[in-house]
């Protein structure tokens, strides 16, 4: 038998002596406030049935792509559905991914380059910090949802620090980078005065629409969309396993960078492509979220675990939001996994999210909502919480 690692064994150990070792869980019949299913789309049996009626009529039987797009995976199904995604998003181009992780680090090992200067919100997803780290460009984080930071911060590394020759510094690009929805706070930027200040200097704004796509905007586009700020994005990440309830994701942005990340986008070049039946599912799921309006039923749902949150008295220990992620701020590992289990004793699904995942002291409640969510289970969820509270204190 082959002996595990000593350094790996001891990293583990570790993790386990911090409270914040990972586990898989299978699926509960408990009531769903952690799935990032905001519309239902992922049981949802219209789209399951218009799956299968596309690929019937299209006389498509494949079960695999047979190999990467720039081989044998390519097909008119793939380059149907992403210019439905460009019509529905109205921009120029869009460029299927296997996952959003896939799309992130293609992207950002891709694009900046040796010189360039990368400026990311201290929150930014792991797939983006990823992608980063495999970038030659310089990069710089700056407080979460701070312009004026972020003008510091190019101020001491842009303009007073020591520069490249004149001639190297002429040619470097800046991109800025942010979430239109922050996947563990659920808030957002003010996206229109970050547009603003890019297009001002000639900045490259990337922002992440994973969170955002099918909750905000007029059919579900997003918040770039709802801003109308496409003419303002370098480019923007739209994945397809949060409301969409499917796999995938995109990136959009211009002809010239689609054609830059097909010939230099590794996680795009050499990975087998989407099966059809995934592509099938990300064209029905749109053409859901044109035709439903369960995004009014989400968006109801929002606006009364807010009331509840204010009525409760527990505004105090919640991040603002007016996405479909609630985060309640309970320090400690330990304390916030007790406190999950005591709500997943009361048959609410509410998962805790732990350092290192989150800063150490900034642990905390994700509470996901659903247009499926009830009333009396948004009231029950947080009087719940708010009687745990009570007890924790005393």
């Amino acid at each position: 038998m082959v002996n595990f690692p000593k350094k790996l064994q001891n990293k583990l150990a570790e993790r386990a002596s911090n409270n914040a070792l990972r586990t898989l869980d299978l699926p509960t019949n408990l009531i769903d406030f952690s799935s990032n299913d905001y519309l239902g789309f992922a049981s949802n049996e219209v789209i399951f049935k218009q799956v299968s009626n596309l690929l019937f009529l299209r006389n498509i039987h494949q079960n695999g792509a047979s190999g990467s797009r720039l081989i044998t995976g390519n097909s008119h199904l793939y380059e149907e559905v992403e210019q439905q995604i460009v019509s529905f998003h109205q921009v120029k181009t869009a460029l299927l991914f296997n996952s959003g992780y896939d799309a992130n680090i293609g992207f950002f090992s891709a694009v900046p380059q040796r010189g360039d200067v990368i400026l990311y919100d201290e929150f930014i997803h792991a797939s983006i910090r990823d992608g980063i780290r495999m970038s030659d460009a310089r990069a710089y984080k700056f407080k979460h949802n701070n312009l004026d930071d972020l003008k510091a911060v190019i101020q001491r590394n842009l303009v007073t620090s020591t520069p490249l020759s004149h001639q190297e510094e002429s040619r470097s690009e800046v991109y800025i980078v942010t979430e239109s929805v922050f996947s563990m706070d659920g808030d957002t930027p003010d996206l229109t005065a970050l547009a603003n200040f890019c297009t001002l200097n000639s900045y490259n704004l990337v922002v992440d629409e994973a969170h955002a796509v099918g909750v905000f905007g007029l059919e579900g586009q997003g918040l770039v969309f709802d801003l109308a700020l496409q003419n303002k994005i370098f480019a923007h990440i739209i994945t397809f396993g949060k409301a969409l309830g499917c796999h995938g994701a995109a990136i959009l942005g211009g002809q010239e960078l689609r054609n830059y990340l097909v010939n230099f986008a590794r996680s795009f070049i050499y990975t087998t492509g989407l099966p059809p039946h995934t592509i099938a599912t990300i064209s029905a799921a749109y053409m859901e979220l044109k035709a439903t309006n369960s995004r009014n039923s989400l968006h109801q749902n929002i606006a009364i675990f807010n009331e509840q949150i204010k009525t409760l008295g527990l505004d105090s220990i919640f991040i603002p939001s007016i996405s479909a992620i609630h985060c309640c701020i309970i320090s400690g590992n330990e304390n916030v996994k007790k406190v999950a289990s005591r709500l997943q004793n009361e048959g609410f699904s509410v998962k805790p999210i732990l350092s290192p995942t989150v800063p150490k002291g900034q642990e905390r409640l994700r509470f996901c909502l659903h247009n499926y969510n009830k009333k009396e289970e948004i009231t029950k969820v947080l009087s719940t919480l708010e009687q745990l509270s009570h007890a924790n204190e005393s």
